[in-house]
Parts: C-alpha cells; sequence; structure tokens
C-alpha cells in the first residue's frame, strides 16, 4: 500500500511540476513601456534627462520613450554654445533608443532648423502638442516631470 501511495504522489508531483512549466510558457511577458516625455521649460532640461536615463536603467532598456520639446527648452539643444553635459548626456540616451522631437511651430518662431539641433531630433511637423496626443493615442504614457 506504501509503495502506491509513494508512486501516486510522485506521479501526482511530476504532473503538478509539468503544469506549472506549461503555465509559465503561456505568461505573457512584461509588455514594453512606451513613455512620452514633455519637456517645454528651459530649467528643467537637465531634469528630465535624468528622469529619461532612469527610465531606461529602471525598466532595464524595455521602454520605447518619446521627448517632444517645444518653447524655452528647445534653446537648449541648439548645437552651437551648447554645454558638454547636456551634450552628451542626450547623444547617450539617443543611443539608448531614445526618439526626440522638436515642435516645428517653436522651431520657426525661435528660427531653428533641425540641422541647429543636437543629432537625433526629428521634427513634429504638425506641432509639439500635437505630437503629444498622437502618441498618447499610440498607448504612450504621458510624463510632464
Amino acid at each position: 500500500m506504501r509503495r502506491r501511495d509513494l508512486f501516486s504522489a510522485v506521479l501526482t508531483g511530476a504532473g503538478t511540476l509539468s503544469g506549472l512549466r506549461v503555465a509559465r510558457a503561456a505568461a505573457p511577458q512584461a509588455s514594453r513601456q512606451k513613455v512620452a516625455y514633455h519637456l517645454s521649460d528651459l530649467d528643467k532640461v537637465n531634469f528630465v534627462l535624468g528622469n529619461i536615463k532612469n527610465h531606461f536603467e529602471g525598466t532595464g532598456g524595455n521602454v520605447e520613450i518619446t521627448l517632444v520639446v517645444h518653447g524655452p527648452a528647445l534653446a537648449a539643444f541648439r548645437s552651437k554654445g551648447m554645454s558638454a553635459a547636456i551634450s552628451g548626456r542626450f547623444a547617450g540616451l539617443v543611443r539608448q533608443g531614445l526618439q526626440a522631437h522638436a515642435c516645428a511651430n517653436t522651431m520657426q518662431g525661435m528660427d531653428i532648423s533641425l540641422a541647429d539641433l543636437l543629432d537625433g531630433f526629428h521634427a513634429a511637423d504638425k506641432g509639439g502638442v500635437v505630437k503629444l496626443a498622437e502618441l498618447q493615442s499610440q498607448g504612450y504614457a504621458y510624463l510632464r516631470p
């Protein structure tokens, strides 16, 4: 009687372990975050770049981050006469996958072209706020630090 009970327990345990493996394989993987950072305040440029760096690190890179810049903050990203710290930090984030968009309305108002900005920027042709709304409609979380 004991052998039969032991054999039954072993078979039950093996079936449970097999079932757990199947359940783990079928479980969805953590979905990749999609986040849109909104930056318009010149005095928050370093702070926002730091937040983005922390976001990449905190997710292990399992995130799509888009930065939309308009208003006074755009001046901080001019390639001429800019801070080496901001330039280096921004370039590192672009290498990690950051997508940066500059508001076309702000560019026009400040007489800035894409060529005047750091490498990695794209123009938000319809405007920065329109780009942010589009990103939100595509499932991006909106953050304005």
